[in-house]
């Protein structure tokens, strides 16, 4: 057998792990130069007299993620660069003020404390309550997130239409590959669209989910029944709809309103 091109044979173990211990000096370095600049960016805040503000904007996060996804790599996971880049996005906003999340997690609180986790880090402090008025309580709170599972048997998406300045902002998870889906996040936060996103609107239309659902197509919209509790349905409405879009109001039900709107699910 001929021996090896010594220009081809692959590296030594000792080659590869010289390298990697090379690459997390590396990140390391990055990371840390990325932690001060949040540090900066809270001063600069601050400076200009918008300290208090809450700095989470997840309509631009869900473009970072994107654009990051569609980024040429050549071994780095879709899971890998979402958690990697959740967990730096939560250091840089725990950093820039409160911020700090309640679950309410309903019937499935492990599921919901674990979406909490992959979509905000490890950075903010976490509470489980045990009621989800409690959840939209600390929500309304500065640097609040409420995070409210879609498994309970209380219809708590009724209280978010009496609730104007709290929206419905995430769906959680964020990665389809992670599962279905589990939970909504809302906050005192502006949402705005991305170019693909979910409407969360509420009607305590009777009759089945089909027919309801069936009305919106008649009118355009494509909506699916996410959540159904105490007379009230919970439905998913594909695109980015407005408080007051005129299909809307005349979407089946007496008492409807949407109360927010979130990115689609990363589907890669």
């Amino acid at each position: 057998m001929a021996n090896a091109d010594p220009k081809t044979a692959a590296p030594s173990l000792e080659e590869v792990r010289a390298r990697i211990d090379a690459i997390d000096a590396q990140l390391l370095a990055l990371v840390d130069e990325r932690a001060g600049l949040a540090v900066q960016v809270a001063a600069a805040k601050a400076a200009a007299g918008d300290g208090d503000k809450f700095a989470l904007r997840p309509g631009r996060e869900a473009q970072l993620l994107r654009r990051l996804l569609d980024t040429p790599r050549q071994a780095a996971r879709p899971s890998l660069v979402v958690r990697l880049w959740r967990e730096l996005i939560g250091d840089s906003l725990s950093r820039q003020g409160p911020f700090h999340i309640s679950v309410y997690g309903g019937r499935d609180s492990g599921r919901a404390v674990e979406g909490a986790r992959l979509r905000f880090g490890a950075a903010p402090p976490l509470r489980q309550v045990a009621r989800p008025e409690d959840a939209i309580a600390a929500a309304k709170t500065p640097g609040g997130v409420a995070v409210l599972s879609l498994a309970s048997e209380t219809p708590w998406w009724g209280r978010l239409l009496v609730e104007p300045n709290l929206k419905v902002f995430a769906a959680l998870p964020c990665l389809a590959a992670w599962g279905p889906r589990a939970a909504l996040a809302a906050a005192q936060v502006e949402v705005e669209p991305t170019g693909s996103d979910l409407t969360f609107w509420v009607t305590d239309a009777g009759g089945s989910a089909e027919a309801v659902e069936a009305a919106l197509g008649r009118d355009g919209v494509a909506g699916d029944l996410i959540a159904e509790a105490g007379g009230l349905k919970l439905f998913a409405l594909m695109g980015f709809y407005q408080a007051d879009d005129a299909r809307l109001a005349r979407a089946p039900g007496r008492l409807t309103g949407v109360i927010g709107a979130a990115p689609a699910p990363i589907d890669v």
